[in-house]
């Protein structure tokens, strides 16, 4: 028998990075295991270029308590073989046999997964290799089950991994905010500060609450959710960049952003009428000028990272 001692905070927010390791790691080792305690799944199609490398970043974890799910949505290329040759019993493919689109795929992957933890990988990002242990260990600490979702920094990488430019959003500090406070703060910036899915971790029994992806508005499904999510708690910010965003002339959201102004305009407005998250007039009229600026800006990096190819 493993003894482990020492006192731990119950207060979400006075999280003891050395402390919740070793506590994490005690409990795994004295508990008995009937369930990864995270489901990381990757919904793919056309992935063969760049999925090696993520699911690579995968097992490369330093923490080992997950599962690799990756599902195939009936690509025409060599997506699904390349997956299916990793020799680590934590990998699992499944395919599905006609193409479901990214809703379709990403909701299969909710449902499929069976980790106590959630994370959504896109098939050519890259996590590092703290990625879980950092993310795992805020949830971990939140005894009470006040965050909702914990988000971290990333690296924006171009299609040969080369950096780009660092997004801290808000700041170096860790920090904790209410989810209507966050959601105000995505509405005055005029884009989703929380990120792309590879850098949110979630509780997945609070996804059965929330429910499916819903790609009402394509390009924001994932800010979508993350709104969903905040409506029933708390957001945790982590600013090591502990995911890499990867930007390539054959990345879903390259081909579907110049609708992202109207689309983040229009979540924008369902969810304040909805009002499960409050924010002002103000809040509003800021997202919507604001939103333009930054698809125009985006629009422009791709532009510039295209033409170094």
């Amino acid at each position: 028998m493993i003894w482990c001692g020492g006192a731990t905070s119950s207060h979400p927010w006075s999280l003891s990075i050395g402390r919740s390791w070793i506590g994490l790691v005690c409990w795994m080792m004295n508990a008995p295991s009937t369930q990864p305690m995270v489901s990381v799944c990757i919904p793919t199609y056309r992935g063969a270029a760049h999925i090696r490398e993520t699911i690579d970043s995968v097992l490369a974890q330093t923490f080992p308590d997950f599962e690799v799910l990756i599902i195939d949505d009936a690509s025409p290329d060599d997506t699904a073989a390349i997956a299916s040759s990793f020799g680590d019993s934590r990998v699992r493919c499944l395919r599905n046999p006609q193409n479901l689109g990214p809703q379709g795929n990403w909701n299969r992957c909710l449902g499929e997964a069976t980790g106590r933890y959630f994370k959504l990988l896109p098939q050519d990002d890259v996590l590092a290799p703290d990625c879980l242990q950092r993310e795992v260990e805020v949830l971990e600490a939140d005894r009470h089950h006040q965050i909702a979702l914990v988000f971290c920094a990333r690296t924006i990488i171009d299609a040969h991994g080369r950096q780009v430019l660092v997004r801290r959003t808000l700041g170096r500090t860790a920090s904790a905010m209410t989810g209507t406070t966050l959601f105000r703060r995505c509405l005055r910036r005029g884009t989703n500060i929380i990120g792309e899915p590879g850098g949110v971790l979630f509780r997945r029994d609070l996804a059965n609450t929330v429910g499916p992806f819903d790609a009402t508005f394509p390009y924001v499904v994932d800010l979508d959710y993350w709104f969903r999510l905040l409506a029933h708690g708390d957001g945790y910010y982590l600013p090591e960049t502990l995911v890499s965003f990867r930007v390539s002339p054959g990345a879903w959201s390259v081909a579907i952003g110049a609708n992202q102004a109207a689309e983040f305009r229009g979540l924008a407005a369902k969810m304040v009428k909805d009002g499960d998250l409050s924010a002002g007039m103000m809040d509003l009229a800021v997202g919507r000028l604001l939103a333009p600026l930054n698809n125009l800006l985006r629009v422009l990096l791709y532009r510039f990272l295209f033409a170094r190819r």
